[in-house]
């Protein structure tokens, strides 16, 4: 698997740093959230440049989460051997995923390696050949880590100190595993990256005096991919053009070399036959034949050529490539966003196309007698697809941010951000440009996708990226009944610009938005600047949205209701302008009376009801206004901002009540729903990574309060209630920050034991017979409901025994019988009563014989009053036919066609329906005949201790 090295590194700052009490404040204010460590940047450099923001505060850090991880996985998952999960790294952490539900189930964290540092980010991960239930992770910090996943705990740190990119193992090479590192260059000045193939000891303990066992193996280019032959013969590397094969079994050698015409991205080794696989960045796959015994014997600096079977069909770099379990297909996925399933007998090939984004990383795994192919994409999603019906038939994602794709160099817009309050969701970019997405915070997954602007989603042509249409702003109604879009497609050449201005409306019962207006061009051949929806759900005029536009327009439009069967639709009501001049920014007051529309140097209040100009707000500096919000619930106050200064208005009294110039310019001013209070967002400052916030009440032109976020913001709006927002950052992350900030429960989100997460398990014939067994039970029950299910024997005990790690219990043999016994029930001392059911399930396929019509039931005869007199004809009865004993041996009568008759004869003594004697009880059939012909009925068979006798 191809990997790219990622370096980060500080920002300087010119300025001296703060006093050592305020940064340690500071300090301990950005890593109270702890996500902060993260961040690609470190926030030092917010520290530095805090002598020009140390007014009011200094500047403290404001409390935030992230809601993204911070990049997608390049690094293929990995499946545990019964494959009930599988792990993906992302940065500094290990998630772990259930196969069947998808969820993250338990992260794994991997320590600083020193304090106050960084980790550093996981590049590699295999399961230990010798134990599966460990893996073994590689980061580029020059560290192996070994971890116990079952009690999610860290076993041990393996120093390499150069950094690790790939590893590899095998269970025949014993406490060792292979890792593929680069190596720093000789000069200071030198830009080549070089590598190196380490055999890495895991037995060998580090000393003082001694560092833990490696051998290097053989000088690489910068490592592209590393990965043992299943027999554990060979030793492939790939690095820049060309491949490293060595024989495990004479390391010493080193490498043989072999050329590739073109720079080399992944690598896969056949699992049956002694082949493998590599793909490059022209989009080519070749099949290498090079393993034989006719390697040179002292292979170091040799470079040969190998027969080749190429395959190519990509038209950019191969991304990934894998093996099917019987090695008769091959996996390729890339850039084109298709998987290419080749069929290595005939050279034939499948796709699946459209899979939603490029694709990093593909993997299979069984699913009970189906294999699939579980495929990473570039905006951090998952999908199964079945090697059956060659269909996705699920899907893992939380939000899916592709930076590659969504941030093309030409564009030139923020990203669209909105809220839909009536499902507590966000309106984000998707993967693709043309779409959005629809994302849960409480749920933590993507509900759905809103392809906006339908388009063909192929990939770049040569080296140019194709423009696609792009969503450019999307706003809600207040009541979250309408939402309006702006796509936008950039000509090129002849070609112009393509603009469409849509208005959706929300379908509760299918949640899901439908298009109800499409307005092409709706200022023309020129761009939207801002739009936004009337706050007032009682309009007497229905619903309004106000555009501007680059053409100076500012355009007011509403729903007017249709006389035909198609419905309500959107309609220009009006149209204004003010003196040539182009509008920046609007903002409606609360009560919907009136809209303010920032034009030039001016702000200008409009009256939509009369669509008439009701003032005009001079501002005193020559800098145009770029932001402008009504303040308070009464709209009384008005805030205007420049570049440089900010003015406060007091709309009833028609003058300016004080203006503020800060110290870093402004960018835009949001209102908070808590208060009277709104919130000011600056620039970033020069060669910095946070972005200055300031917080106002309308008495006073002194900030509140003065905070910083360690990250530069693209676009950002309010966070449902609160002094809370919601931003996309320029790594093209969405944050969460601001007062009150707690993260959602997400249970995934901390190292979990997998023994304590329920999951689905797979149905097999024994379940279908047998049912679930005791202990799946135990383990899946609700610890907050135990007094409201009934008692399991054992229980407690089972709980206390298999909660504590397996290596510190007792041997199996001092557990096994308090174990039992605890499971076990002592019998009462009452006889139970045999039941005429219990014998009529026992024998239910048996034919049996019906019962006299003067029969008693049982209830009744154990009621009725038995006198002496019978109780001595039954004696009688039991002295004549059971004590006194012939000579004579009898013989049985003929059952089924057999004739049976005892060898010797033997006194029968019947106990409760059972024989009393040792040897095989002989049948004592009285014969009875009867003084006349027997009627048609048969004869019924007399009771014996209550069950009926089976018909001969």
């Amino acid at each position: 698997m191809s990997m790219t090295a990622s370096t980060s590194r500080q920002d300087s700052v010119p300025g001296s740093r703060p006093s050592n009490v305020r940064k340690e404040q500071t300090k301990q204010r950005i890593s109270r959230k702890g996500k902060a460590k993260e961040e690609p940047h470190s926030s030092e450099s917010a520290f530095t440049n805090q002598q020009s923001w140390s007014s009011v505060d200094d500047g403290l850090s404001w409390d935030w989460i992230p809601l993204t991880d911070p990049s997608a996985s390049k690094v293929p998952p990995v499946f545990t051997k019964d494959g009930s999960y599988f792990f993906s790294l992302v940065g500094s952490l290990v998630k772990i995923h259930s196969t069947s539900t998808g969820e993250v189930v338990s992260t794994l964290s991997s320590p600083p390696k020193s304090p106050g540092s960084q980790p550093g980010l996981l590049t590699s991960a295999i399961l230990n050949p010798h134990n599966t239930f460990q893996l073994i992770t590689g980061s580029l910090d020059g560290r192996l880590l070994l971890w116990d996943f079952l009690e999610a705990t860290l076993l041990r740190t393996i120093e390499v100190v150069q950094p690790i990119h790939h590893i590899c193992a095998h269970k025949d090479v014993k406490d060792a595993v292979f890792v593929a590192v680069t190596r720093p260059p000789k000069t200071q000045d030198a830009t080549d990256d070089n590598g190196a193939v380490l055999r890495v000891s895991l037995s060998t303990q580090p000393t003082s005096d001694r560092p833990v066992g490696i051998l290097a193996v053989g000088k690489t280019r910068f490592p592209a991919g590393l990965t043992i032959s299943p027999s554990g013969s060979w030793l492939v590397a790939i690095a820049g053009h060309k491949v490293y094969v060595a024989t495990v079994s004479d390391l010493k050698s080193g490498f043989t070399k072999f050329v590739s015409p073109e720079r080399l991205t992944c690598l896969a080794f056949h699992p049956v036959d002694e082949y493998f696989a590599t793909g490059d960045a022209k989009g080519c796959i070749r099949l290498w034949y090079c393993l034989n015994d006719q390697l040179p014997a002292k292979a170091r600096g040799v470079e040969k050529k190998a027969p080749t079977t190429t395959l190519h069909w990509h038209a950019h770099a191969v991304s990934s490539i894998a093996f099917t379990s019987n090695g008769a297909y091959l996996l390729s996925g890339g850039e084109e966003a298709v998987l290419v399933i080749w069929q290595l007998h005939t050279g034939r090939k499948e796709f699946i196309p459209r899979v939603g984004s490029p694709i990093n990383t593909v993997a299979l795994w069984r699913n009970g007698d189906v294999e699939e192919y579980l495929l990473g994409l570039a905006d951090a999603t998952y999908l199964y697809v079945s090697s059956a019906t060659l269909k996705v038939v699920k899907s893992i994602s939380r939000i899916k941010l592709d930076s590659s794709s969504v941030a093309l160099p030409s564009s030139s817009h923020p990203p669209s951000l909105a809220i839909h309050s009536s499902t507590s969701t966000l309106i984000l970019p998707s993967s693709h440009p043309s779409s959005l997405q629809i994302y849960s915070p409480g749920s933590f997954t993507s509900i759905t996708e809103l392809e906006v602007a339908p388009s063909n989603r192929i990939s770049r042509r040569d080296e140019i990226p194709i423009e696609p249409s792009r969503v450019v702003l999307a706003t809600t109604s207040q009541d979250s009944r309408w939402m309006a879009t702006v796509d936008v497609r950039d000509g090129e050449g002849s070609f112009r610009d393509e603009v469409y201005l849509k208005f959706w409306a929300w379908e509760a019962a299918i949640n899901q938005w439908i298009l109800n207006t499409r307005i092409d061009k709706p200022h023309g051949q020129r761009k939207i600047a801002a739009l936004s929806f009337n706050p007032a759900t009682q309009n007497t005029q229905g619903p309004q949205c106000v555009s501007i536009g680059e053409d100076g327009k500012i355009k007011v439009w509403r729903l007017k209701s249709s006389k035909t069967s198609s419905g309500d639709f959107w309609v220009a009501n009006s149209t204004h302008e003010f003196r040539n001049e182009i509008p920046q920014a609007l903002s409606w007051s609360s009560d919907g009376s009136l809209v303010a529309v920032a034009l030039g140097q001016h702000i200008v209040l409009f009256d939509p009801a009369s669509n008439t100009i009701a003032h005009t707000l001079p501002s005193s500096d020559s800098e145009p206004v770029v932001s402008v919000k009504f303040i308070g619930q009464t709209g009384r106050y008005l805030a205007a901002a420049t570049k440089s200064t900010l003015h406060f208005w007091d709309l009833i009294a028609n003058t300016i009540k004080w203006h503020y110039n800060p110290p870093h310019p402004i960018v835009s001013i949001h209102t908070t729903t808590a208060n009277d209070a709104f919130t000011v967002f600056h620039d970033q400052p020069p060669d910095a990574s946070f972005t200055p916030i300031s917080i106002f009440r309308p008495t006073s032109s002194t900030p509140v309060r003065k905070y910083i976020v360690p990250f530069a913001l693209r676009n950002v709006c309010g966070y449902f209630s609160g002094s809370r927002y919601i931003g996309i950052t320029k790594e093209w992350r969405v944050v969460l920050f601001g007062d009150d900030i707690q993260r959602p429960i997400d249970e995934g989100s901390v190292a979990r034991g997998l023994g304590t997460h329920q999951i689905t398990a797979r149905r097999s014939l024994l379940h279908d017979i047998f049912g679930s067994t005791a202990f799946t039970d135990l383990l899946n029950v609700d610890k907050s409901s135990k007094s409201t299910k009934p008692h399991v024997p054992g229980g407690d005990l089972v709980g206390r025994v298999f909660d504590t790690p397996v290596y510190t219990t007792p041997p199996i043999t001092n557990l096994f019988e308090p174990l039992i016994e605890s499971f076990l029930q002592i019998r009462s001392s009452d006889p139970v009563p045999l039941s005429n059911e219990g014998a009529q399930d026992e024998d239910e396929d048996v034919l049996m014989e019906e019962d006299p019509p003067n029969l008693t039931p049982s209830s009744q005869a154990h009621a009725r009053k038995i006198d002496d007199e019978e109780m001595q004809s039954l004696a009688n009865i039991f002295k004549e036919h059971c004590i006194k004993v012939t000579p004579q041996i009898h013989t049985a009568p003929k059952l089924n066609g057999a004739s049976h008759a005892p060898k010797t004869p033997t006194l029968q003594i019947h106990q409760n329906g059972h024989s009393a004697s040792k040897s095989k009880p002989t049948p004592i059939v009285k014969e009875v005949r009867p003084a006349s012909p027997p009627p048609s009925p048969p004869t019924p068979v007399s009771l014996v201790n209550g069950k009926k006798r089976k018909k001969s």
